[in-house]
């Protein structure tokens, strides 16, 4: 980036080969890394960066990045708040630092002068005014982003941001529908031995708990051979 623009086409390629991606069946950490893969290279950039806030911490982790570098890639976090990526989501407003090197806010200098980084911009990844990350991408040289870019890298991170929304919904409600299922069964199972040994409802409970930890296993699946013994026995 810097001396090469890219084309409204390339833009366009792009958005669509991630809405592609975001509506496969590809992992989530998958999807997120080829994401930044993607607007890596539309973008000439030389890191290309998500990172993912926790809601109850409220510190901001890599979650994905195209580059290989090791020094990159060490496990750190940011405090929401804190450096340029903590402001942006905090703030919910994307920024764009000219040189890094030379921006009191920015925190990680070192890094930078080590891998070379000059420009930066980041955007937040918003749904519904809830901020979820922050991407960013770097050049190593001096540049001044473009309205395209920013439009780019807003697609790109509202995009993401909805996918990892969907993501973690998707698993909320699978655990809810697996804990409601348990409950269910654990609760057929405890009237069955209520019934055949007399037992009291919280003896039934007990039998069912200890059964699953001697044997190392759900009680879900403790419940579910209680029943098939139970209907194999009225057949």
């Amino acid at each position: 980036m810097g001396t090469k623009k890219t084309s409204y086409k390339a833009y366009i390629d792009t958005l669509t080969k991630i809405s592609s991606a975001i509506t496969s069946d590809l992992y989530l950490e998958d999807m997120l890394k080829l994401i930044v893969t993607l607007t890596a290279n539309v973008m000439h950039a030389k890191i290309c960066a998500l990172w993912l806030l926790d809601q109850k911490t409220k510190e901001l982790k890599i979650r994905a990045t195209q580059s290989m570098n090791s020094d990159y890639l060490q496990e750190r976090s940011i405090k929401l708040g804190e450096g340029i990526v903590g402001l942006v989501a905090k703030e919910k407003n994307s920024m764009v630092i000219t040189n890094v090197l030379k921006d009191s806010r920015y925190k990680e200098k070192k890094l930078a002068q080590t891998l070379g980084l000059v420009s930066m911009l980041s955007v937040p990844m918003l749904v519904k005014k809830k901020v979820i990350g922050v991407i960013n991408c770097y050049t190593t040289k001096e540049y001044n982003f473009s309205k395209g870019d920013k439009d780019l890298l807003s697609a790109v991170a509202n995009q993401s941001a909805v996918a990892i929304e969907n993501t973690e919904l998707i698993v909320k409600t699978k655990v809810i529908q697996e804990e409601l299922e348990t409950r269910k069964k654990v609760e057929r199972a405890k009237g069955i031995l209520m019934k055949e040994q007399r037992l009291s409802e919280a003896e039934a409970f007990k039998l069912i708990q200890r059964t699953s930890m001697d044997k190392r296993v759900s009680m879900k699946d403790i419940a579910e051979a209680i029943i098939l013994t139970f209907e194999l026995k009225r057949a």
